[in-house]
């Protein structure tokens, strides 16, 4: 992929992707780049959406998964099935529009692209069953002997022992948001908060009706009928998969340890 991105457009076409390409060019890139305060502008957004949005999104979702593990958490069980039973069917894309643009008067602001995904069930009974597999119950005991309430359980003990499925959720979920472009296209009218995955999706649209348009007969400035098409997608890849690239490697130690706890468990 970074190699095909480096390559000129015309060999892609004739001679397909090769790891060793006849002809180098920096045309996609050069693509990428012709505003660069408007894809700078989209990687803060993005990184803003991100971060906010997996720390609060952690918060709520380990929170939720400490209390439906505790026993002595009497309606657990109802406020399980009331968290399952939604995830089973859909209230509809209208009311739920409704609800975000009007309820929450949400329209065209950044907390539309947090908001929606801060919460899933399905990670809560990920943590949930975690907690119960993996922390002796004896520690919630001597911890309430020594006078610990539950945001202290929760907030010094079980964080703590729980790191390879926080490590995990936190994945998934700032995966979630930093791909997170259907939102955007549904709430955010202003291009200045454009994330990036919008921004590159706007990019590539644009490129291919220039080249519908030419082939219909429509008049097209020879310069725009020279945009990579081809490589300007593997270059959008690069931009948009790196950051995650290079933040992958520091958590997949708490894969391997939840791999290894869950062998042991089983």
């Amino acid at each position: 992929m970074i190699v095909g991105s480096f390559t000129d457009n015309d060999t892609v076409i004739v001679n397909g992707y090769s790891l060793f390409p006849k002809k180098m060019s920096m045309a996609a890139y050069d693509l990428l780049l012709l505003y660069p305060q408007r894809i700078i502008n989209s990687y803060q957004v993005t990184i803003f959406v991100t971060i906010v949005g997996t720390m609060i999104s952690l918060l709520v979702t380990t929170a939720t998964g400490y209390a439906l593990s505790r026993p002595d958490f009497r309606i657990r069980n109802k406020i399980a099935f009331f968290f399952y039973f939604p995830s089973l069917f859909s209230g509809g894309l209208i009311p739920w529009y409704i609800m975000m643009t009007q309820v929450l008067s949400l329209n065209n602001s950044l907390w539309a692209l947090i908001v929606p995904s801060i919460f899933s069930a399905f990670n809560a009974f990920l943590v949930r069953n975690f907690i119960k597999t993996s922390v002796p119950p004896e520690i919630f005991d001597s911890a309430k002997i020594d006078g610990a309430g539950d945001f202290r359980i929760f907030g010094q003990i079980v964080l703590s022992l729980i790191q390879p499925v926080v490590a995990t959720i936190g994945l998934f979920i700032s995966l979630g948001y930093w791909n997170e472009w259907y939102l955007a296209m549904l709430f955010i009218s202003s291009p200045e908060k454009y994330p990036l995955q919008y921004y590159l999706y706007n990019l590539l649209i644009s490129s291919r009706v220039l080249s519908e348009l030419a082939a219909q007969g429509y008049t097209v400035s020879e310069t725009l009928l020279k945009v990579p098409q081809e490589t300007s997608k593997l270059a959008m890849a690069v931009v948009a998969t790196g950051p995650i690239i290079m933040v992958y490697p520091f958590v997949q130690r708490y894969f391997i340890k939840g791999i290894v706890i869950g062998a042991v468990k089983g």
